[in-house]
């Protein structure tokens, strides 16, 4: 059976989609989770909520989902073990190296490759399968075809409602170089839904041209089924419990077939950014971008008429005191609105922007809406059957367990209690949600007193709910000692370019523009090792098709972990790229490569602490801060320009460079808005993708000279 999982950013919202029906929730805990700004849960409340969920079989997965420095790493461990041991239902881990040596450490944990690290194709699945993970988490850009895949490698999850990042998931660094808020570390600040105006035809305006749509995949959930998607997931850890009601109940009632299954209403209502797109998983549509309105847009239900200076919208839907609305003019928001009063043929609403006739009403907070969606309780039903005679102990059955009091029962001299009382005593259930009903219920008329007849049903309560989510778990990692190489210097230079026909270095890393070029003219005279960069995503079909490619380089480095299943099949040497955020001596320890790049986040002192010889840092040039797996222009072909280069203008007048590369499909990156010119332990990678002079970098690098002076515009990023 196909499951719905729901976000949990709190005990509201867990108790909302347990309330609604989802079949499992996923949650962050105060620390290593990617959405450090939701409320999160702590040990003690996780374990609580872990068990009401565990009460109606609803399943509950724990994100620990950051890049962990090699500083955290005994702290993570320990909080994956104690959390396990609370009860959790799965881990989810970003990094797929530390979870590798937490299931060999720990055999009986399970766990989920989180969509950080960007599984999109059987590769990256066979990999995420021979390290042990149970379920992969896919990139939110697969396509239908590899999720069928996929699907038959390894227990696929696939996101079907709520935000899209504008980045492929675990590639992001613009939070963190332009604003020192890393988005893999849980901080990410939103950049991408900020206006930038980009140097091209129709875009110079200032708009939200990073912005996408909420994804919701609807109707089209049977495909996804149908390819062998095990988990149906919903986003929105930052979303307010009516979203995640209002969510699990629409995917339920798909699941369910039930009459008006696909309206889509009461979901508008509670978040909606661009009214929706189907995802690139079916194709990028017209909805994929959101660049006029960047938040929650509502939904349609009337526009303005100004009469006698009062906003009246137009409608035959009725609203209330606390409702809230957003006004468009041309597609643009122009101001926000509440409800006032009724009135003929609509109804007035308040708004301090001065509104016109024919802007257009979205309704974006709707009480009446919010608080049927909260009014839900699921509850357990427990059928009880109950006796209390004189020289016997009390005994309660409860759903055929069976309790029994600590002391013998009395008879009865005055008053004796009658089979009413004990029904009215265990009718109360206090906190826990059950549904009482009774079987038999017998007595002789025994004495006990109110106090002791409540004390009892509730030592029996308290014995049935623990009984039902106990939890027995002792597993502990005792070894944290990892066998890698040796802490020494590595004298070599590895550089990335475009081309390395004129290039003199150790490592030459050849990035493409165009996967149809001819690498053997771009390779030419150079001498040093040749690797082909493969960007973090592609397809398997793209895959199949650059194989041939790779048979000119001694290997293959890679933003994503499919490299490494795909270099062995190939028997090529593998250099773990940046993208991979190795941090830790765990990631050194387990990831199989021949040279490997620390994460651009590391700062000098964090990245010497690993350092071994096979080790690179980012030292000098281009620093990608996005992969963009979609169009920009709106997939406008017959009018591109396709050109490589373009430039992405903030609104601070900050410039970053986009480029685009060609697959077979047009992709895009983007790149920080000043150079890199860090200082560097040892093990010295460039990025001169974008530079016009690669060899002259080269070259102030080896002679030991400041590259400050060579950019005019420069960052040291993250070294200091």
């Amino acid at each position: 059976m196909t499951e719905i999982l729901a976000p949990a950013g709190d005990k509201n919202s867990v108790l909302a989609a347990v309330n609604a029906g989802a079949d499992a929730v996923y949650l962050g805990l105060k620390v290593y989770s990617a959405r450090s700004s939701a409320e999160n849960f702590d040990y003690e409340n996780f374990e609580e909520i872990s068990k009401y969920c565990h009460l109606f079989g609803v399943k509950v997965y724990v994100a620990l989902n950051t890049i962990v420095k090699n500083g955290e790493l005994k702290d993570f461990i320990s909080s994956a073990v104690t959390v396990w041991n609370k009860g959790a239902d799965a881990l989810i881990v970003s990094d797929v190296f530390l979870g590798k040596f937490l299931k060999e450490s720990c055999p009986e944990i399970a766990l989920h490759l989180s969509t950080q690290a960007g599984v999109c194709n059987a590769y990256g699945a066979k990999l995420a399968k021979e390290y042990g993970f149970d379920r992969v988490i896919l990139a939110r850009e697969t396509t239908l075809e590899d999720i069928k895949e996929i699907a038959r490698v390894i227990d696929t999850e696939v996101f079907v409602q709520g935000a899209l990042c504008t980045c492929f998931s675990g590639q992001c660094y613009l939070s963190s170089f332009a604003g020192g808020n890393s988005g893999n570390r849980g901080k990410c600040k939103q950049p991408c839904r900020k206006k930038y105006s980009i140097d091209r035809e129709d875009c110079e305006e200032s708009a939200y041209r990073l912005s996408l749509s909420d994804l919701s995949v609807g109707e089209n959930v049977e495909m996804l089924i149908n390819a062998g998607v095990a988990s149906l997931k919903i986003e929105g850890r930052m979303r307010r419990p009516e979203y995640v009601s209002a969510a699990v109940k629409f995917y339920r009632n798909l699941l369910n077939n039930c009459e008006n299954s696909g309206d889509l209403s009461d979901l508008k209502r509670t978040f909606n950014r661009g009214n929706y797109t189907k995802g690139l998983g079916f194709g990028q549509d017209k909805s994929f971008i959101s660049p006029q309105v960047q938040g929650h847009i509502g939904e349609f239900v009337g526009v303005i008429k100004v009469e006698n200076g009062k906003f009246i919208c137009q409608s035959r839907q009725k609203f209330t005191k606390g409702d809230g609305f957003k006004i468009l003019r041309s597609g643009k928001e122009v101001g926000g609105a509440t409800y006032f009063s009724e009135t003929k043929n609509g109804f007035i609403i308040s708004s301090k922007s001065r509104l016109k006739n024919g802007d257009k009403v979205f309704i974006t907070t709707d009480t009446s809406l919010n608080l049927r969606l909260l009014s839900v309780e699921r509850k357990l039903p427990v059928k009880l059957e109950i006796n209390l005679f004189a020289g016997k102990k009390a005994e309660v059955t409860i759903n055929g367990r069976l309790y029994t009091g600590d002391k013998t029962l009395e008879p009865a001299h005055s008053r004796p209690l009658s089979v009413e009382d004990i029904k009215n005593a265990f009718k109360k259930i206090d906190k826990y949600p059950f549904e009482v009903s009774f079987g038999k219920v017998n007595t002789d008329g025994v004495f006990m007193t109110t106090s002791e007849l409540n004390a009892f049903r509730r030592s029996v309560y308290v014995k049935f709910y623990n009984n039902l989510t106990a939890v027995d778990r002792k597993v502990n990692v005792n070894n944290l000692t990892f066998s890698r190489k040796s802490n020494v210097n590595n004298a070599k230079l590895a550089a990335i370019c475009t081309n390395l026909s004129a290039l003199t270095a150790d490592i030459g890393i050849l990035k493409l523009s165009d996967f149809s070029a001819d690498v053997a003219r771009m390779t030419e005279n150079f001498k040093g090792e040749k690797y082909l960069f493969l960007p973090p995503y592609l397809t398997g079909k793209e895959i199949d098709a650059v194989k041939d490619i790779i048979k000119n380089f001694d290997g293959i480095y890679c933003d994503g972990i499919y490299g490494i299943k795909l270099a062995e099949e190939l028997k090529k040497s593998f250099f773990a790229g940046t993208g991979l955020n190795i941090s830790n001596v765990a990631d050194l320890a387990y990831c199989n490569a021949k040279h490997i790049a620390l994460s651009k986040e590391l700062t000098v002192s964090e990245a010497k602490v690993i350092m071994a010889e096979n080790t690179f840092y980012l030292t000098a040039g281009d620093i990608k801060v996005m992969d963009l797996i979609y169009c920009p222009f709106e997939k406008k072909c017959a009018s591109c320009d396709k050109r490589e280069a373009y430039t992405l203008t903030d609104e601070n007048g900050r410039k970053f460079p986009l480029r685009r590369y060609k697959t077979g499909e047009c992709r895009f990156e983007l790149y920080n808005c000043a150079s890199l010119a860090a200082a560097t332990p040892t093990g010295v990678l460039l990025d001169c993708t974008l530079q016009a002079e690669p060899q002259k970098i080269i070259e102030i690098c080896k002679n030991g000279k400041a590259l400050r002076e060579y950019f005019k515009n420069y960052t040291r990023g993250h070294s200091e």
